[in-house]
């Protein structure tokens, strides 16, 4: 694709050069600083002045003042000009002769022992712009000659040459470059590279010079441009490798030249212009008669057979302007990253993110939003510029200003997707995506305000999934941009977010509180009044959470009641006092007994009042649920369930208080019976469980629960008194013949010892019942009892046996040592309690080792024998 890269400028007009001599034509150019030299067919050296001239529009020309034209003599053209601008010299080749003149005066050189300095028989010759040389004063030259296939490396000085070096070549060369010890050669047949210093070749690639002359051109150190076959213009290092792509030229290329990062070449009707990055065609200028070629310090001239003009290149940026013009964005980016060594580092950098930035706005404008992100990063991308196409999105406060020359060609957003809502509503996407992964980087710092609040807009707009974790998180939306945004979407949960995280938690919580109540519209969390609960529950601001507090528990008590019970304890927080909140919670009486058993049961608070009145709230919900009719005997039971576990469980509420209230309820016995065991006056409760109730398995679990903290002696008191009352039959008042109740009782009173024999005292129980008892029905609780009593026995007679085999023991341990002496001294220590002894009163143990008497006292007693010995029964 084409791009203007150069200008052709003429520099020597033909009138200038030649006036009226019709036959004299251009052969070779050299120019050095403002000096221009032409040779001419007619052996004439013409040497010019040329001043650059740029015009009020930036359009640059050249001016050319003739200074002097001189004849060689030698009535041949002159071949080939190159200037030794340190020894103020020309080296000319003509007539194959190579010799020295002034470049000022243009008179030939004489050597130092007389006549003039020349080299005969020469084709072709270069100068070694990489010398080996160290003197400054002193030209290397790569000579060929016209009779021996030999190159011949000379030393030029002011009024000398001196011969150093002559290699062979397998073949004649007919053109010659050279760089350092390098020689890239073109022989008859091919190319190759040629060290002079080590003799070292490599052969290239074939070319038939009789066809077509080759081309061989030092671009760089170590590296060569050559012609090849097919109309290539090939790359070889001085290793003989290619490390950049070939161009395609023409077949008819006559001259080539470098100006990077371009390679510019010459046919018989064309300039033509091939990037070396990209071996892309740029530019094509028609140009007759081209005769010569050739670079000069970065400056490209060019030679008609009858005028010299300058290839002006254009400056880099407008070059890579025109290519974002035409929106060639990768042409672009390879022009000036490959412009890069040529340009100072800080100007690069800021020429490059330009460019990337340009590009990536072309990108997005396409709709290529995966590359315009990529080119936004690169280029660093200040996020305001592309925030700003979109309409209200930046804040009011904003004082952003878009950059100048601009970045692109958009107005706005509307203007790029000219009416289309669906690129709207794509550029929107991608602006949401971005403004997401960069918010976090370093690429918003000075401008968080900015792109926070912008993606809250489009998160409004779009329902956006992630407005909620926006204003949860930590962030710098503006609050005065933000609230008009979120109405207009109803995004009424959010804006109460937002007003939360600017501090405004009252404002935050009016707003929710009117969407839980209908008068606002807002989807967003079926679960809000939960929200609110859980809000006012965290809030640390006690006087907000009084005030909003009662609209929560009379909208659901048992949920509203946890902003007291759920509240987080932290060393910072104070906490919230028990008493004012049971006063708070007086009028909302079920949310008053869920915080009671908050306290009472979940965190254990040890205060009589707060137990107390549990019960209390406990008993009256039993007591309105026996008043109703009819009685919802599902709710009733729950109710017991609680009231009695409270009973049995708690020991701080006052069990009078509570009796007292209940005194009179016979519905609420086992109640009773209870308050009763917890006065330690088990004999009424017994006598309400047996008698009145008939609740024989709640009796028996009532001797259970009323021992379960106490020794077995108090337990074994108890079911006694149980069967004591089972045994005496009928209660006093009612008649002691009725037999349906004593057999009930009996009854009870046999499975109760069959149950629990092992509770029970075999020989009281034994003087305890009737004799007319058949001892068939006691058999079960006998077998237990004479087992017991056996295992106690027999446990006692162990105990007894290795008592006496331990005292046996120790007697013949006493009497195998006490013919030993025993060393005591006050740096030897006790072996049980490692103490140091402090008088000679010891006891030694088996083995001859003494300790302390009270150690060996304290051992005796700790010993399981003594133990079993001390927890006999009276049996042994």
């Amino acid at each position: 694709m084409s791009v203007k890269a150069f200008e052709l400028v003429p520099a020597v007009e033909r009138d200038l050069l030649m006036g009226d001599k019709a036959r004299i034509n251009i052969e070779c150019i050299e120019c050095c600083g403002k000096q221009l030299y032409v040779g001419t067919n007619d052996c004439f050296i013409h040497h010019f002045l040329l001043d650059e001239v740029t015009s009020s529009k930036g359009k640059l020309s050249y001016s050319a003042q003739k200074l002097l034209h001189k004849y060689l003599g030698l009535k041949k053209p002159v071949a080939e000009l190159r200037a030794a601008s340190a020894l103020e010299r020309l080296i000319v080749l003509c007539d194959g002769i190579v010799f020295l003149i002034d470049m000022v005066t243009l008179e030939s050189v004489p050597s130092a022992a007389g006549g003039g300095v020349k080299i005969r028989g020469v084709t072709a010759f270069c100068v070694n712009e990489n010398p080996v040389n160290g003197d400054p004063f002193c030209v290397e030259m790569a000579v060929l000659s016209s009779k021996r296939r030999t190159v011949q490396i000379y030393m030029v000085y002011e009024d000398r040459v001196q011969l150093i070096k002559e290699v062979n070549s397998p073949e004649q060369p007919c053109v010659v470059s050279i760089d350092g010890y390098f020689l890239c050669l073109a022989l008859t047949t091919q190319y190759m590279i040629l060290n002079y210093n080590t003799g070292a070749s490599q052969d290239l690639f074939p070319y038939n010079s009789e066809e077509r002359r080759p081309i061989v051109k030092r671009i760089s150190r170590e590296e060569f441009l050559l012609a090849a076959p097919g109309g290539l213009g090939m790359f070889a290092n001085s290793e003989g490798a290619s490390q950049r792509a070939p161009v395609n030229w023409s077949e008819s290329v006559m001259a080539a030249a470098v100006c990077f990062p371009y390679v510019v070449a010459l046919d018989e009707n064309f300039i033509t212009i091939h990037s070396m990055l990209d071996q892309q065609l740029k530019q094509t200028l028609s140009f007759r008669d081209g005769h010569v070629l050739q670079d000069f310090e970065g400056k490209v001239m060019l030679a008609s057979t009858k005028a010299v003009y300058v290839l002006v290149p254009l400056p880099l940026e407008r070059q890579i302007q025109d290519l974002l013009a035409s929106h060639r964005v990768e042409e672009a980016l390879v022009l000036t990253e490959g412009a890069q060594r040529n340009i100072p580092k800080d100007k690069f950098q800021i020429l490059h993110r330009r460019i990337l930035q340009q590009a990536g706005f072309i990108k997005f404008g396409q709709l290529q939003f995966l590359d315009a992100k990529e080119h936004f990063r690169k280029g660093q991308l200040d996020v305001r510029e592309l925030i700003s196409l979109y309409p209200l999105l930046l804040p009011a406060s904003s004082s952003f200003m878009r950059c100048h020359p601009p970045l692109h060609e958009f107005a706005d957003l509307n203007h790029l997707a000219q009416g289309d809502q669906e690129k709207v509503l794509q550029c929107k996407k991608f602006l949401i995506s971005y403004l997401g992964e960069v918010r976090s980087t370093d690429v918003v710092n000075g401008c968080r305000d900015d792109v926070d609040t912008a993606l809250l807009k489009l998160y409004a707009e779009q329902d956006h999934g992630s407005l909620l974790d926006l204003l949860a998180s930590d962030n710098s939306c503006v609050l005065t941009d933000s609230i008009p945004w979120l109405e207009k979407y109803h995004k009424y949960f959010a804006l109460g977010l937002l007003y939360h995280f600017n501090g405004q938690d009252a404002a935050a919580l009016q707003l929710w509180i009117r969407i839980v109540d209908g008068e606002l519209q807002d989807c967003t969390r079926s679960d809000l009044y939960e929200y609110i609960v859980d809000f006012l529950c965290c809030s640390s601001n006690m006087k907000m959470v009084w005030k909003y507090a009662d609209w929560a528990l009379r909208k659901d008590p048992t949920t509203g009641v946890h902003i007291f019970t759920k509240r987080p304890v932290s060393k910072g927080r104070s906490e919230v006092n028990p008493d004012e909140v049971i006063t708070y919670l007086g009028k909302h009486s079920q949310a008053l007994l869920l915080y009671l058993e908050h306290l009472v049961l979940e965190r254990k608070i040890q205060k009589e009042k707060f137990h107390t009145h549990l019960a209390v709230l406990y008993l009256d919900r039993v007591m309105l649920l026996l008043s109703e009719s009819p009685t919802d005997e599902g709710q009733l039971t729950k109710a017991r369930e609680k009231l009695q576990a409270m009973l049995r469980e708690s020991s701080l509420y006052c069990v009078q208080f509570v009796l007292g209230k209940m005194e009179n309820c016979e519905k609420l016995l086992l109640e009773r019976a209870t308050l009763h065991g917890k006065l330690e006056e088990h004999d009424k409760a017994l006598h309400l469980l047996v008698h009145k109730l008939r609740d024989f398995p709640s009796a028996e679990a009532f001797c259970i629960w009323a021992s379960s903290s106490r020794d077995p002696a108090y337990r074994q008191q108890l079911f006694h008194l149980l069967l004591g009352v089972y045994l005496d039959g009928s209660p006093p008042g009612k008649a002691q013949g009725a037999c349906g109740s004593r057999s009930e009782m009996e009854i009870a009173a046999v499975d109760l010892l069959n149950r629990h024999g092992e509770v029970f005292d075999a020989v009281r129980v034994l003087q305890m019942l009737p004799e007319n008892w058949s001892l068939q029905l006691l058999r079960p609780f006998l077998n237990r009892a004479v087992r017991a009593s056996m295992h106690t026995s027999r446990t006692s007679q162990i105990s007894l046996g290795l008592a006496r085999s331990e005292n046996v023991q120790l007697l013949h341990d006493r009497l195998k040592e006490r013919r030993k002496p025993i060393l005591v001294s006050e740096k030897k220590g006790c072996h049980l309690c490692h103490n140091t002894f402090s008088e000679p009163n010891v006891v030694c143990l088996p083995g001859g080792v003494p300790v302390h008497i009270h150690c060996a006292a304290q051992r005796v007693r700790d010993s399981p024998t003594k133990k079993l010995l001390t927890n006999s029964s009276k049996h042994t």
